[in-house]
């Protein structure tokens, strides 16, 4: 007999699999039964436990695919080999699952979160959030409209701490799992090295160009600097209850960060992008709200209880890079030259 004296033949593969994997858990991990659920309660699964029935649900999602057509940094790339919003959410997500395996935390929890965790990201990353923000609708966020899209757009039915650690992954906000909190280190680690990667392969920056001090806390290169700040995490949370970084670690990640916004975010060329794409962002954005009927009907009908700005975010945030170009072509560049030799 094993726990509440059923045997294994009348237990599910999902039970059987969940027992297994919560027996090897740190008593700080956050287990499956202790689940605050779904807003609609779902029949069990015979197969797959709660938190890996989300991470399915994103990944089959329409957000989900649209991903891999935003901009994590570099606009409209026409070198295949930058980063994306979807290449950031795997890399998001395969650090997480590193970090929560060595602390024995909720593996299937926190991957889940990590590939939630940006599902709300608008085209042109965070250069069309600021956009959005700044001239459009003031509370705009990319985090805020994550949560929006799997709970009003997609519906995905997510559970309660896979919803918190989507919504809680940055800024001061702090998620109610340890698991949720570790997809907010896993995020910046991921964007503070990958970003520079991409910067030196669009000739941005050199290996060189960064401070020798950081180079000798954190390592030399891409692959360093990440086991580096992983493993100070390991290091710093195993048997606690917490998610923290060793001090001396944290402080070069934080002046790496500072490096990367001078010298990456605020360069010259990202800048000159970043005025063009806002104006395509604010243009649309006026477009749809002085035509409301012009949005497709799947977003005229959430018209009946929000705001027509509140809606117009929605539509626009949903866009991927090229669909918002095609977009802005097809709504202000008339095609008048098309008869002419």
């Amino acid at each position: 007999m094993s726990d509440n004296g059923a045997t294994a033949e009348n237990k599910s593969i999902a039970d059987m699999l969940r027992i297994r994997s919560e027996a090897m858990m740190s008593p700080f991990a956050f287990r499956e039964s202790d689940s605050k659920g779904r807003e609609i309660p779902l029949p069990p699964s015979e197969v797959r436990n709660e938190f890996q029935r989300d991470r399915d649900r994103i990944i089959h999602s329409k957000s989900f695919r649209r991903l891999m057509h935003k901009t994590q940094v570099f606009l409209a790339p026409e070198v295949e080999h930058y980063r994306t919003r979807l290449t950031h959410t795997l890399e998001v997500t395969q650090i997480a699952r590193t970090i929560a395996r060595a602390l024995r935390l909720n593996e299937d929890l926190c991957e889940a979160a990590a590939l939630g965790h940006d599902l709300g990201h608008t085209p042109f990353g965070h250069i069309g959030e600021r956009a959005l923000k700044k001239y459009c609708l003031p509370e705009f966020t990319h985090y805020g409209q994550s949560l929006r899209v799997v709970e009003k757009l997609e519906r995905l039915n997510l559970t309660f701490e896979v919803r918190d650690g989507i919504v809680n992954h940055q800024g001061d906000h702090l998620a109610s799992t340890l698991e949720g909190r570790v997809v907010k280190f896993a995020d910046r680690i991921a964007y503070i090295n990958h970003d520079i990667d991409d910067a030196v392969r669009a000739g941005i920056l050199s290996e060189s160009d960064i401070p020798e001090e950081l180079h000798r806390i954190l390592g030399a290169n891409h692959s360093a600097r990440i086991n580096t700040m992983v493993m100070s995490i390991i290091r710093a949370s195993d048997g606690k209850n917490l998610i923290a970084m060793e001090d001396d670690i944290k402080a070069a990640t934080d002046k790496l960060r500072e490096f990367l916004f001078e010298h990456v975010y605020y360069n010259a060329h990202v800048l000159a992008e970043e005025e063009r794409a806002m104006g395509l962002i604010v243009r649309l954005f006026e477009h749809f709200v002085k035509n409301p009927d012009e949005m497709p009907e799947n977003y005229r009908v959430l018209l009946e209880g929000e705001t027509c700005e509140r809606v117009v975010a929605d539509l626009i945030s949903g866009m991927t890079d090229r669909h918002a170009i095609s977009l802005y072509k097809q709504l202000f560049i008339p095609n008048t030259w098309s008869g002419l030799n």
